[in-house]
């Protein structure tokens, strides 16, 4: 039985008991059993485990965990420490230096930001070894879609950060006028020259919230 730790347990309770979340078990069973799948078990809802429903002041949202080794542990475009930041992570960080003057940090790792109330969801949380996409269409969509309806049902203005197309399909979910949401090209190196850089979506959600009571820190290099 999943187990995060905090109130997702009892707003996510029945989708947990859903048909379609036990056949995606079954599934993560057969492959976890036969291939490499990245992030570990014990680390897929890390994301929903370090920022609670009522912490969640920004949500990232990206397409699916890294697929090389040692990378993901369940935050999208975390990697681990030790872990070189991949392009689209340098990507980001060349935006945050452009937009509020953040240096570049040496690691990769962007707990720091969920713990300050940024949700780095993915949109499917799980992926074979060398394979993107492999674990789409296989259940996640449906969860991750519930805890973007859940989020958009919060009072709380919160900012949704979309980027790249499979993000920005789940802005049809987010029917909320009181918050703010934000849709751009992917980071990917394939796609940043064309409306992510210069996005400024960092200094806009930390005015957003500044308007309405709320702080947020994105720098990573104090």
């Amino acid at each position: 039985m999943v187990n995060i730790g905090n109130r997702w347990d009892e707003l996510l309770a029945d989708q947990f008991e859903a048909d379609y979340y036990i056949k995606l078990r079954e599934f993560l069973k057969y492959e976890y059993s036969h291939f490499n799948v990245f992030p570990k078990m014990d680390d897929i809802f890390n994301a929903l485990r370090a920022t609670g429903y009522d912490d969640v002041k920004v949500v990232i949202l990206g397409q699916d965990p890294y697929h090389g080794a040692r990378q993901a542990h369940g935050m999208c475009f975390s990697v681990q420490e030790g872990v070189a930041p991949p392009p689209s992570l340098v990507n980001i960080f060349k935006e945050l230096n452009s937009d509020i003057g953040m240096s570049i940090p040496k690691s990769g790792n962007l707990s720091a930001w969920a713990k300050s109330g940024v949700l780095l969801l993915n949109a499917v949380l799980t992926v074979r070894e060398g394979m993107a996409g492999s674990h789409r269409k296989q259940g996640w969509e449906k969860l991750t879609d519930r805890i973007i309806e859940l989020l958009n049902e919060r009072e709380k203005p919160m900012v949704f950060m979309l980027w790249g197309r499979p993000a920005r399909e789940k802005a049809r979910l987010i029917t909320n006028k009181n918050h703010l949401v934000l849709e751009c090209a992917h980071p990917s190196p394939l796609s940043a020259y064309n409306g992510f850089f210069g996005c400024r979506h960092f200094s806009m959600a930390a005015e957003f919230l500044k308007q309405n009571g709320e702080d947020i820190d994105f720098c990573l290099t104090k």
